[in-house]
């Protein structure tokens, strides 16, 4: 997540920072617009944070976040409905094999509406295109700071734990057929019956995720059941929802360090943000 307040954001914090305040359940408010707990550590479960800081970072992020919208209304700044629909297009063609409806039953199954989605993807170019207009295109990174900046703080260019996990998803009206599952594990294969009951989106490929982090597809409780398997072991049912997975771990892989041209563009990124602050 991108943590450093633009100029933009900068000049609108100064205005309103009086305004922001926790009380009770909500988090913040900013203006007459809340920010609830249950978004703050909603927008930390889609990030993976983990560790007890985190959260007011985050919090920061989505007052920050909220700050630059008000700035872009204020302005008359408008996002044209195409270049919305071209960025959900890109999201669906790559993260959901080109099928929209699969995205729609994502959705259902976060609890989120379509038109929340829609706003959100709306609000991420709105804030991109502030904080490109206010910094980002008046700061460059030389080929000399990036090699230092790689250099200096190895850390930060490490490419995260993957895993490789089949899964089998049966849908709250198929839930009979957890035994016509498991009959088929004993006498078959697991990307056999993922292909036949299977109802995920990687049900074609014998429902592989191959080298994923698990925090940026699955819940919570799917990452920790995940955790818990050793590699080739198969868990139990998990139910959320009234869905129900069945896991098995194929493969993981240890975080390395990521060649230069490999952490490039976030090299460049981090270089151009120690700048721009």
């Amino acid at each position: 997540m991108n943590k450093y307040i633009s100029i933009a954001a900068a000049t609108v914090l100064a205005a309103f920072a009086a305004q922001s305040t926790e009380v009770d359940g909500i988090a913040a408010t900013v203006g007459t617009s809340s920010i609830l707990k249950s978004e703050v550590t909603g927008e930390m479960n889609r990030i993976g944070a983990s560790f007890k800081g985190d959260y007011n970072a985050t919090l920061n992020w989505l007052i920050e976040r909220k700050l630059i919208v008000k700035a872009a209304g204020e302005s008359k700044m408008t996002m044209q409905e195409w270049v919305v629909e071209n960025r959900i297009r890109e999201i669906v063609d790559r993260g959901f094999d080109g099928d929209r409806n699969q995205l729609v039953a994502a959705l259902a199954r976060e609890k989120m509406p379509y038109t929340e989605f829609r706003q959100r993807i709306k609000d991420d170019l709105i804030v991109g295109a502030m904080r490109w207009n206010a910094v980002d295109k008046y700061v460059t990174a030389s080929p000399a700071e990036m090699r230092e900046e790689y250099a200096a703080h190895p850390e930060r260019y490490m490419s995260e734990d993957t895993v490789s996990v089949d899964v089998i998803l049966l849908s709250p009206s198929r839930q009979s057929e957890r035994g016509n599952v498991e009959a088929a594990l004993n006498s078959g294969s697991f990307a056999d019956a993922a292909r036949k009951y299977s109802v995920d989106t990687h049900a074609k490929d014998g429902g592989l995720w191959k080298d994923i982090v698990p925090a940026e597809v699955f819940r919570p409780e799917i990452c920790e059941a995940i955790d818990k398997l050793a590699v080739g072991e198969t868990s139990g049912w998990v139910d959320l929802s009234g869905w129900s997975f069945l896991l098995k771990k194929e493969g993981e892989r240890k975080s390395q360090p990521k060649p230069f041209i490999e952490a490039y563009d976030e090299i460049e990124a981090n270089v151009r943000e120690a700048k721009g602050r």
